[in-house]
């Protein structure tokens, strides 16, 4: 574990501890000391039980959104525009789905869950939608998908969930795994996670021969809808979608000298 992603969950609880504090009475320690080892509890979790909860909470989100069928049009679309990406992250194998909603947005967990919503993909031309696939797989590959889920166990354990861990994480209810990944989807990365993430896609589009002008494109389309976001986390970006746009063209221009 990286001590230099230890902060994200600590934040968190923290936060939570801290905006808890006007509602306890004087000798009312119990629930700080409480939302204290949950932190801990998010620190120490190994990477078998990020794995293991990442399992669980990616099967509760497909419980919970309709995924596409494989005679999807969606589906066989999804397949074709992945066919050059990676199929493998960090040694775990990429498992794609698509949710049939019109929500835009798209994630990944660190054991290769990787979902991407219809909304998505009506917005996006097939240049673009591989620039936010790549994205996202550029959070797991530099461990920001593992600091997240950190950071979702560490709010969902506020609420009981330490409960379901020890050493190692035992297993979810159904509503516990789906509290999760809900939390985990939620929860927003960093500036400087979102930067790193954009130019992985680029580098990864660059090493594969694919076109990288789709990265600019999309956060444009981002920027145009993120207005009227309704919260989601791909649209609500910091930095703001429009210089994100920006900085992937800046790279363009670069190595188009």
């Amino acid at each position: 574990m990286h001590h230099l992603k230890l902060p994200i969950a600590v934040s968190v609880v923290m936060a939570a501890a801290l905006a808890g504090c006007g509602a306890m009475k004087g000798g009312d320690t119990g629930a700080l000391a409480q939302v204290g080892g949950s932190a801990y509890k998010a620190m120490s979790l190994t990477d078998a039980d990020i794995a293991t909860m990442s399992d669980q909470s990616c099967a509760a989100m497909d419980q919970k959104n309709e995924v596409a069928p494989a005679n999807s049009r969606y589906t066989t679309r999804l397949n074709q525009v992945v066919r050059a990406m990676p199929n493998s992250v960090n040694g775990k194998t990429a498992n794609y789905k698509v949710y049939l909603t019109k929500d835009v947005n798209a994630w990944a967990m660190a054991n290769g869950c990787i979902r991407v919503y219809s909304g998505l993909m009506d917005l996006m031309n097939d240049d673009e939608l591989r620039g936010v696939i790549g994205h996202e797989i550029g959070h797991v590959a530099l461990g920001h998908s593992k600091a997240r889920m950190q950071t979702a166990y560490a709010a969902s354990a506020v609420r009981g969930l330490a409960s379901a861990a020890g050493g190692v994480v035992g297993q979810l209810s159904q509503s516990q795994a789906g509290d999760l990944g809900e939390k985990f989807i939620n929860a927003q990365f960093s500036q400087s996670q979102e930067s790193a993430a954009d130019n992985y896609s680029f580098d990864l589009l660059t090493e594969r021969k694919l076109e990288r002008k789709g990265l600019v494109s999309s956060f444009q389309k981002l920027a145009a809808l993120s207005s009227g976001s309704s919260g989601s986390s791909i649209l609500s970006s910091h930095p703001p979608s429009s210089e994100r746009a920006a900085a992937m063209q800046k790279r363009l221009d670069t190595k188009a000298k």
